[in-house]
């Protein structure tokens, strides 16, 4: 592991991130980012529609026996949707920065490997054919895009695990499962009102409940990232210089499209479609802390959570008592800086 850590410190000794960003800094960095997501988290947990003061969110916080509307309000209404907001970015910022990594993909995202689509067509199934279990529809988002990235991998392992079959195999895999999608639609068309609501993306409703399994798989997908984050670092050189230095290429990169799908997967579950965070939050920890994973990992699970609380804040507060989803947020903050992305790739192309 020396080894791969020297040589992925070679890779970048050249450039500003690699003279910038020391431990050091990136430590500070990371703890400045901690700070500022406990700071949102209490703005997300006092502001909305109902003005709550200090001294309310204190005594229901102690007095767990209050039967009064700000107690109901704080432990059934803004907890969860605040514990919600944190968990939902710190999966999708972790998933899209280990699919920008395995794929060398700085554009990539969840939708590139069939994750959304594998999520949106189960989510359809089941309420079309079971309305009165839509309660399962958690579930069946995180094993629909389980499923799809194991179907894009079964493909693109028979043509040639590489980034660019990984990608081709996405599309094809995001097409056809669409097409199904669509045709339970048209048969269905009753199905359509939850995947709207599904597609656009939110935290409204969310409960305790429907966390606590997405928390757990979150809270592994983080701890495997991290522990993983090393071989990231080689896989990032490149396969021929990651075989060269004794690294399985494809069984990695198996394991980090699982890892990224379960992520992703486990968010959507009780968010829905959320976009832009797994593509807008790598590119912003990487301008804080550099591209060694080991810091990385954990500045895009920090900034993606203050983001997407941010966000969520904005939506209740903007045009209260009215609330706007989440995602439409998300839209006009991330649409912005992907057309950015996009002109920046074009002009180093030239």
């Amino acid at each position: 592991m020396n080894i791969w850590l020297r040589s992925y410190i070679l890779k970048s000794s050249g450039s500003i991130a690699g003279e910038r960003h020391t431990p050091s800094c990136n430590m500070t960095v990371i703890s400045l980012l901690f700070c500022l997501l406990v700071l949102l988290a209490a703005l997300s947990i006092r502001l909305g529609s109902s003005k709550l003061s200090t001294e309310e969110i204190i005594r229901a916080l102690i007095n767990t026996g209050d039967t009064s509307n700000s107690y109901r309000i704080i432990k059934y209404v803004r907890i969860p949707r605040t514990s919600a907001s944190v968990l939902a970015g710190t999966a999708l910022s972790i998933s899209g920065l280990i699919l920008q990594t395995v794929l060398n993909n700085y554009l990539a995202g969840p939708n590139v490997i069939g994750v959304n689509a594998g999520s949106g067509l189960f989510v359809v199934l089941v309420s079309a054919f079971f309305p009165s279990y839509y309660f399962l529809a958690p579930l069946a988002a995180f094993f629909g895009a389980l499923i799809a990235v194991l179907f894009v991998y079964f493909i693109s392992l028979k043509t040639g695990a590489s980034r660019m079959t990984i990608v081709l195999s996405g599309i094809a895999v995001s097409s056809f499962i669409g097409s199904i999608t669509d045709t339970v639609l048209t048969l269905v068309p009753e199905a359509s009102i939850s995947r709207t609501s599904f597609m656009i993306g939110g935290f409204s409703g969310v409960t305790s409940d429907k966390l606590s399994i997405a928390a757990f798989f979150i809270f592994a997908g983080f701890l495997v990232s991290m522990l993983l984050s090393g071989h990231m670092n080689v896989l990032s050189l490149g396969d021929e210089t990651a075989k060269s230095l004794g690294l399985n290429v494809e069984f990695y990169r198996f394991v980090f499209l699982s890892l990224a799908a379960l992520l992703c997967g486990s968010a959507i579950s009780f968010s829905g479609l959320l976009g832009f965070i797994g593509l807008i939050v790598p590119h912003a920890a990487r301008f804080l802390v550099g591209y060694d994973n080991r810091f990385l990992i954990a500045a895009s699970a920090l900034l993606g959570s203050c983001f997407t609380v941010f966000c969520d804040i904005l939506s209740r507060v903007l045009f209260a008592p009215f609330e706007i989803p989440v995602g439409i947020i998300m839209s006009f903050l991330g649409g912005p800086f992907f057309i950015y992305l996009l002109m920046k790739k074009r002009r180093s192309m030239l």
